[in-house]
Protein backbone atom coordinates (compact mmCIF):
# COMPACT_ATOMS: atom_id res chain seq x y z
CA UNK A 1 0.00 0.00 0.00
CA UNK A 2 3.05 2.21 0.86
CA UNK A 3 5.08 1.47 -2.31
CA UNK A 4 1.60 2.36 -4.53
CA UNK A 5 0.85 5.36 -2.40
CA UNK A 6 4.42 6.36 -3.58
CA UNK A 7 4.33 5.76 -7.18
CA UNK A 8 1.25 7.46 -7.36
CA UNK A 9 2.06 10.74 -5.66
CA UNK A 10 5.66 10.73 -7.81
CA UNK A 11 3.48 9.80 -10.80
CA UNK A 12 1.13 12.84 -10.15
CA UNK A 13 4.00 15.60 -9.23
CA UNK A 14 5.85 14.12 -12.62
CA UNK A 15 2.71 15.27 -14.27
CA UNK A 16 1.91 18.19 -12.95
CA UNK A 17 5.51 19.59 -13.22
CA UNK A 18 5.30 18.69 -17.18
CA UNK A 19 2.18 20.89 -17.19
CA UNK A 20 3.46 23.66 -15.13
CA UNK A 21 7.17 23.66 -17.42
CA UNK A 22 4.97 24.11 -20.27
CA UNK A 23 3.07 26.92 -19.02
CA UNK A 24 6.41 28.68 -17.62
CA UNK A 25 8.33 28.61 -20.86
CA UNK A 26 5.56 28.41 -23.62
CA UNK A 27 2.60 30.38 -22.22
CA UNK A 28 4.73 33.18 -19.91
CA UNK A 29 6.25 36.19 -21.29
CA UNK A 30 9.30 37.40 -19.91
CA UNK A 31 9.39 39.70 -16.96
CA UNK A 32 9.62 43.34 -17.74
CA UNK A 33 12.44 43.83 -15.58
CA UNK A 34 14.09 40.76 -15.18
CA UNK A 35 13.78 39.03 -18.31
CA UNK A 36 13.97 35.21 -18.99
CA UNK A 37 15.30 34.45 -15.58
CA UNK A 38 12.34 35.68 -13.43
CA UNK A 39 11.21 32.06 -14.27
CA UNK A 40 13.93 30.60 -11.47
CA UNK A 41 11.06 32.02 -8.70
CA UNK A 42 8.41 29.05 -9.41
CA UNK A 43 10.64 27.02 -8.11
CA UNK A 44 12.48 29.45 -5.96
CA UNK A 45 9.94 30.52 -3.83
CA UNK A 46 7.92 27.55 -3.97
CA UNK A 47 10.97 25.37 -2.18
CA UNK A 48 11.36 27.38 0.35
CA UNK A 49 7.71 27.00 1.38
CA UNK A 50 8.31 23.33 1.29
CA UNK A 51 11.13 23.25 3.54
CA UNK A 52 9.40 25.59 6.11
CA UNK A 53 6.25 24.01 5.83
CA UNK A 54 8.26 20.29 6.39
CA UNK A 55 10.00 22.20 9.27
CA UNK A 56 7.15 22.91 10.87
CA UNK A 57 5.26 19.53 10.77
CA UNK A 58 9.00 18.05 12.03
CA UNK A 59 8.44 20.24 14.73
CA UNK A 60 4.55 18.82 15.46
CA UNK A 61 6.13 15.58 15.73
CA UNK A 62 9.28 15.97 18.07
CA UNK A 63 6.65 17.78 19.97
CA UNK A 64 4.59 14.57 19.88
CA UNK A 65 7.67 12.41 20.38
CA UNK A 66 8.39 14.57 23.78
CA UNK A 67 5.19 13.95 25.25
CA UNK A 68 4.62 10.42 24.21
CA UNK A 69 8.05 8.97 23.88
CA UNK A 70 7.20 6.91 21.14
CA UNK A 71 9.98 6.37 18.48
CA UNK A 72 7.70 6.47 15.25
CA UNK A 73 7.27 10.40 15.73
CA UNK A 74 10.96 10.65 15.80
CA UNK A 75 11.57 8.41 12.92
CA UNK A 76 8.76 10.49 11.06
CA UNK A 77 10.55 14.29 12.41
CA UNK A 78 14.01 12.79 11.03
CA UNK A 79 12.55 12.05 7.46
CA UNK A 80 11.11 15.37 7.42
CA UNK A 81 13.31 17.18 8.45
CA UNK A 82 16.20 15.67 5.69
CA UNK A 83 13.41 15.99 2.99
CA UNK A 84 13.12 19.81 3.94
CA UNK A 85 16.83 20.35 4.13
CA UNK A 86 17.04 19.50 0.36
CA UNK A 87 14.22 21.95 -0.84
CA UNK A 88 16.04 24.78 1.66
CA UNK A 89 19.28 23.65 -0.60
CA UNK A 90 17.52 24.42 -3.81
CA UNK A 91 16.14 27.75 -2.45
CA UNK A 92 19.45 28.70 -1.30
CA UNK A 93 21.29 27.26 -4.84
CA UNK A 94 18.34 28.90 -7.07
CA UNK A 95 18.51 31.90 -5.28
CA UNK A 96 22.10 32.46 -5.51
CA UNK A 97 21.59 31.75 -9.58
CA UNK A 98 19.22 34.69 -9.56
CA UNK A 99 21.18 36.61 -7.55
CA UNK A 100 24.18 36.30 -9.84
CA UNK A 101 21.86 37.68 -13.06
CA UNK A 102 20.11 40.61 -10.94
CA UNK A 103 22.73 41.52 -8.81
CA UNK A 104 25.85 40.84 -10.11
CA UNK A 105 27.15 38.67 -7.08
CA UNK A 106 26.74 34.85 -5.96
CA UNK A 107 26.07 35.81 -2.66
CA UNK A 108 26.02 39.06 0.05
CA UNK A 109 25.03 38.73 3.86
CA UNK A 110 21.64 40.18 3.18
CA UNK A 111 19.35 39.18 6.48
CA UNK A 112 16.72 36.83 3.99
CA UNK A 113 20.13 35.28 2.67
CA UNK A 114 21.88 34.89 5.87
CA UNK A 115 18.68 33.77 8.39
CA UNK A 116 18.16 31.00 5.29
CA UNK A 117 21.68 29.80 5.80
CA UNK A 118 21.60 29.86 9.55
CA UNK A 119 18.54 27.25 8.89
CA UNK A 120 20.37 24.91 6.72
CA UNK A 121 23.41 24.99 9.27
CA UNK A 122 20.99 24.07 12.43
CA UNK A 123 19.60 21.70 10.47
CA UNK A 124 22.27 20.22 9.11
CA UNK A 125 23.62 19.80 12.75
CA UNK A 126 20.37 18.12 13.70
CA UNK A 127 21.31 15.12 11.22
CA UNK A 128 24.76 15.20 12.22
CA UNK A 129 24.20 14.83 16.02
CA UNK A 130 21.75 12.10 15.08
CA UNK A 131 24.53 10.37 13.10
CA UNK A 132 26.88 10.92 16.10
CA UNK A 133 25.01 9.83 18.81
CA UNK A 134 24.29 6.13 19.39
CA UNK A 135 21.52 6.16 22.11
CA UNK A 136 18.43 5.55 20.86
CA UNK A 137 16.32 7.64 23.39
CA UNK A 138 19.29 10.31 24.25
CA UNK A 139 18.97 10.50 20.16
CA UNK A 140 15.67 11.74 19.52
CA UNK A 141 15.18 13.68 22.61
CA UNK A 142 17.94 15.70 21.85
CA UNK A 143 16.98 16.17 17.77
CA UNK A 144 13.92 17.10 19.38
CA UNK A 145 15.10 20.03 21.43
CA UNK A 146 17.11 21.56 18.16
CA UNK A 147 13.89 21.17 15.81
CA UNK A 148 12.19 23.14 18.30
CA UNK A 149 14.92 25.33 18.62
CA UNK A 150 15.41 25.57 14.38
CA UNK A 151 12.04 26.56 13.76
CA UNK A 152 12.92 29.76 15.84
CA UNK A 153 15.06 30.53 12.61
CA UNK A 154 12.61 29.30 10.72
CA UNK A 155 10.22 32.35 11.33
CA UNK A 156 12.77 34.61 11.51
CA UNK A 157 13.40 33.34 8.11
CA UNK A 158 9.49 33.72 6.64
CA UNK A 159 9.77 37.52 8.24
CA UNK A 160 12.77 38.64 7.29
CA UNK A 161 11.92 40.80 4.14
CA UNK A 162 9.42 42.63 6.35
CA UNK A 163 11.27 43.54 9.66
CA UNK A 164 13.99 43.94 7.82
CA UNK A 165 15.15 46.02 4.30
CA UNK A 166 18.05 45.03 2.06
CA UNK A 167 18.39 43.61 -1.40
CA UNK A 168 15.35 40.95 -1.34
CA UNK A 169 12.22 43.42 -2.15
CA UNK A 170 9.29 43.52 0.07
CA UNK A 171 6.51 41.01 -0.50
CA UNK A 172 5.24 40.32 -3.48
CA UNK A 173 2.78 37.75 -3.30
CA UNK A 174 -1.41 38.22 -2.06
CA UNK A 175 -0.42 36.08 0.82
CA UNK A 176 1.86 38.61 2.20
CA UNK A 177 0.29 42.08 1.20
CA UNK A 178 -3.23 41.37 1.24
CA UNK A 179 -3.06 42.78 -2.75
CA UNK A 180 -0.48 41.35 -4.00
CA UNK A 181 2.26 43.36 -6.40
CA UNK A 182 3.12 40.05 -8.77
CA UNK A 183 1.28 39.46 -11.56
CA UNK A 184 -2.17 37.15 -11.12
CA UNK A 185 -0.61 34.98 -13.96
CA UNK A 186 2.63 34.62 -12.26
CA UNK A 187 1.71 34.37 -9.43
CA UNK A 188 -0.92 31.56 -10.00
CA UNK A 189 1.58 29.60 -11.42
CA UNK A 190 4.06 30.41 -8.23
CA UNK A 191 1.29 28.73 -6.34
CA UNK A 192 0.57 25.88 -8.65
CA UNK A 193 4.09 24.84 -8.62
CA UNK A 194 4.00 25.12 -5.06
CA UNK A 195 1.64 20.99 -5.47
CA UNK A 196 4.11 19.11 -7.37
CA UNK A 197 6.91 20.40 -4.84
CA UNK A 198 4.43 19.01 -2.20
CA UNK A 199 3.61 15.88 -3.02
CA UNK A 200 7.30 15.20 -4.36
CA UNK A 201 8.11 15.77 -0.44
CA UNK A 202 5.50 13.43 0.74
CA UNK A 203 6.46 10.48 -1.80
CA UNK A 204 10.39 11.00 -0.15
CA UNK A 205 9.34 11.42 3.41
CA UNK A 206 7.05 8.26 2.75
CA UNK A 207 10.62 6.58 1.50
CA UNK A 208 13.03 7.88 4.32
CA UNK A 209 10.02 7.24 7.26
CA UNK A 210 10.10 3.85 6.02
CA UNK A 211 13.95 3.34 6.04
CA UNK A 212 14.17 5.29 9.26
CA UNK A 213 11.73 2.82 10.79
CA UNK A 214 13.74 -0.47 9.33
CA UNK A 215 17.34 1.14 10.14
CA UNK A 216 15.78 1.00 14.15
CA UNK A 217 14.25 -2.48 13.88
CA UNK A 218 17.55 -3.34 12.77
CA UNK A 219 19.70 -1.40 15.83
CA UNK A 220 17.06 -3.15 18.41
CA UNK A 221 18.27 -6.48 17.55
CA UNK A 222 21.72 -5.68 17.53
CA UNK A 223 21.06 -4.28 20.67
CA UNK A 224 19.27 -7.70 21.67
CA UNK A 225 22.21 -9.36 20.45
CA UNK A 226 24.85 -7.51 21.94
CA UNK A 227 22.77 -7.87 25.31
CA UNK A 228 22.61 -11.55 24.83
Amino acid sequence: MREKLVIALAATAALLLGYNLHRMFMELPDEAAQGAIYRIIFFHVPAAMVGMIGYFVALTFSVLYLSSAQFKYDSLAASIVEVSLVFSLVNIVTGSIWARIIWGIWWTWDYRLTSALVCVLIFSAYLAMRRAIDEPTQRARLSSALCIFGCVDVVIVWKSIEWFRNNHPGPVLSIRTGGGTMDPAFEFTLWFNLVPLLLLATALVLVRTRQETTAREIDSLRRLAHAA
